[in-house]
């Protein structure tokens, strides 16, 4: 009988929004869950263990930067939130950093706290081997 708190790699992908090569990857990690069962050609792990680890390996921490605040790509990194200034002006330059929510008179862009919480609550972090 399957555990109804049970999940399969398939579930996390649709609960995580993630790829599946990159579940399995997750599946590879030493401290990832040990299975529980299988649901057909699926092995199940526990939803609370799996929730646990992606709290612990994927989520980034929360940003401690006030949401009404102006904060330039160096106050940014200066703050510790785990992304480099040069890794901003590079993603922005890809499309995957917004544009800044105002440019001092210098033409340094600046982005509101809430602007870059929400970028970073999207942003992924790899797990440590």
């Amino acid at each position: 009988m399957v555990n109804p708190d049970d999940i399969t790699l398939a579930d996390i992908e649709k609960q995580y929004e993630r790829s599946r090569p990159t579940v399995k990857r997750w599946a590879t990690h030493p401290d990832w869950p040990q299975a529980t069962g299988k649901q057909g050609r699926w092995k199940t792990y526990p939803a609370a263990a799996v929730a646990e680890w992606v709290e612990k390996n994927i989520k980034r921490p929360t940003v401690p930067l006030d949401p009404k605040g102006w904060y330039t790509a160096q106050d940014i990194e200066d703050a510790n939130v785990g992304v480099k200034a040069g890794s901003i002006r590079s993603d922005l330059s890809r499309g995957r950093w917004p544009e800044p929510d105002a440019q001092t008179r210098e033409g340094v862009g600046l982005w509101r706290g809430q602007t870059v919480k929400d970028v970073l609550e999207k942003r992924r972090r790899y797990p440590a081997r």
